[in-house]
């Protein structure tokens, strides 16, 4: 079963695009492959997407890639750490210098701990980065705080979430590939999403997926619990205006 934040936002859009949830259908995507918009089905196929929603977040070197253009953003998060339960205290990333640390292949949070001095190994899925961890093979895992709640908040008791202190923002947007009217289109729902006080689904989104987390992963943080400001779509009328 599909289930999380950024599924929650794929619905948000979706329907508002006028499709029904039964009409949905999401595909397991890896990191590298967000950019090329190929997911795999469950026989193992290559597949296209229409729109990649996948903690991606908007970087100018991502969106001078070619068949990669970016929403507004619909998440802040930022870069954090999960260690083992009996590490030391991490506050930086320099604090791993010289660390075996695992990351997501193609992330932001790769480069910048290869620039701290981690001695950083990739993989495809943050599930896999676990599970090393747990063997004893990797030091630490990092990747955006919105990310490693999740693992934190459902085992406690084994792991340590460490704000790190970076003043970067990691801000999440949906990949419509070369496709501009589908970006109008998306954008609207956000802005939507955003400025009608009577639409509560993107908090509502947040509280079951991240406000739950928050006690159990303080003191580091989880995400901006505020919708990112979206520009308003230059349309001349709104999908939900028509009679």
């Amino acid at each position: 079963m599909w289930r999380g934040f950024d599924i929650e936002i794929a619905y948000l859009i979706a329907e508002d695009l006028g499709f029904r949830r039964s009409e949905i259908r999401f595909l397991s995507i890896e990191s590298e492959d967000r950019a090329r918009m190929q997911a795999t089905d469950s026989d193992g196929k290559r597949v296209g997407v229409d729109m990649v929603i996948a903690s991606y977040s908007i970087t100018p070197a991502r969106e001078a890639t070619a068949g990669v253009t970016f929403s507004a953003p619909y998440l802040y998060t930022e870069q954090s750490v999960v260690t083992r339960n009996d590490h030391a205290d991490v506050s930086t990333l320099q604090d791993l210098s010289g660390r075996k640390v695992c990351s997501l292949a193609a992330s932001t949070s790769e480069s910048a701990a290869t620039s701290a001095g981690m001695l950083v190994s990739s993989r495809k899925k943050i599930s896999e980065c676990f599970a090393a961890l747990d063997r004893g093979d990797f030091d630490a895992v990092t990747t955006d705080a919105a990310i490693l709640a999740g693992y934190k908040a459902r085992y406690p008791t084994k792991y340590k979430h460490w704000d790190i202190g970076l003043d970067t923002t990691e801000a999440w947007g949906v990949n419509v590939g070369e496709n501009p009217a589908l970006l109008q289109l998306v954008n609207l729902a956000l802005y939507r999403s955003r400025e009608d006080p009577e639409d509560n689904r993107w908090e509502e989104a947040f509280d079951r997926n991240f406000t739950v987390e928050e006690r159990i992963n303080r003191p580091a943080p989880i995400a901006v619990d505020q919708q990112p400001a979206v520009k308003e779509p230059d349309v001349r009328q709104w999908p939900w205006e028509r009679v």
